[in-house]
């Protein structure tokens, strides 16, 4: 088995196609389809099922995808960090997050790392649900992850980096929109906008609202939480979002929750940070703030 192989292998699933693959990695479409029949020659075992109309991965194949990808990812970081070493410092970083955070919190801290490693670019994969997120680090879709902690046990590195606050968007017109501060059991009456199933806001809103006593009556469901925002603001219902996604061209009034409400965001990665990842999660350490006192922190 060597890294041809599994890079072969790699693009094959992902491209869905030999073709398609063959060109991702230079080679010709017969040298690729050699290369995966030494493969699975070793292994003694089809690790793909070769389908009409593209591929899918036989029991074998779905056990060596993840490390495959750890494989190829890890090259890839090595020749990058070579090339640090050499003070080229080029390369791409690719960071995992869910979609409020990749709004509201990533874009200054993008913008330190681009100034201080202008030549190292970013590429981030979105996510509606945590759970996607965890899967996209576990198979080594991206270097490692920002968002709120995993659900499940966590073998590699693990930080805890900051706290999102969820706050309550109304708009102006509303008898809500005077105030400063709102608890949950007086929106009980009211019409929400809330999120698709499955996006991973819904959980949150389901769970607090449930730990309130009442069954949050949705106007609208929607699928981004910034288009929650907007949907408050005209009108249609009070929305729960996290606070960095309120951007001030919104006209709208935001009410903080009593007690407040916060979630606390981690970065993890599958494996030990790379050099490259170290430099951005020091990017995220200098902006750490204190955790607000007698605060109530979600877990989903």
């Amino acid at each position: 088995m060597n890294f041809r192989q599994l890079e072969c292998f790699v693009a094959v699933v992902d491209e869905g196609s030999f073709t398609r693959a063959a060109r991702r990695v230079g080679i010709t479409q017969p040298s690729l389809s050699q290369h995966m029949k030494a493969l699975e020659a070793e292994l003694e075992g089809a690790l793909l099922d070769r389908l009409p109309r593209g591929v899918s991965l036989t029991p074998a194949g779905r056990s060596l995808l993840p490390e495959a990808r750890t494989a190829v990812r890890a090259l890839e970081r090595g020749r990058q960090g070579a090339r640090s070493a050499l003070a080229l410092e080029l390369g791409e970083l690719e960071i995992a997050t869910v979609l409020s955070l990749a709004v509201g919190y990533l874009p200054q801290h993008i913008g330190v790392w681009h100034g201080l490693h202008p030549n190292v670019s970013i590429r981030l994969h979105e996510f509606r649900h945590r759970t996607l997120l965890e899967d996209a680090v576990e198979q080594g879709v991206a270097d490692f992850a920002v968002g709120p902690q995993p659900i499940r046990s966590w073998d590699g590195p693990l930080e805890k980096v900051t706290w999102e606050e969820f706050v309550i968007v109304v708009a102006r017109t509303d008898e809500l929109a005077g105030r400063r501060s709102v608890r949950l059991e007086e929106l009980s009456e009211h019409e929400w906008v809330l999120y698709h199933p499955d996006h991973g806001l819904a959980g949150v809103v389901d769970e607090v609202c449930g730990h309130a006593g009442f069954r949050p009556r949705g106007a609208v469901r929607i699928s981004q939480a910034e288009g929650a925002v907007r949907l408050a603001a005209a009108g249609l219902g009070v929305a729960l979002v996290p606070d960095n996604i309120v951007l001030p061209a919104v006209d709208c009034a935001v009410l903080r929750l009593v007690p407040r409400l916060i979630r606390d965001i981690a970065v993890y990665a599958r494996t030990d940070w790379s050099p490259t990842a170290a430099a951005f999660v020091d990017v995220l350490r200098s902006d750490a703030r204190r955790r607000p006192p007698n605060a109530v922190a979600v877990q989903l």
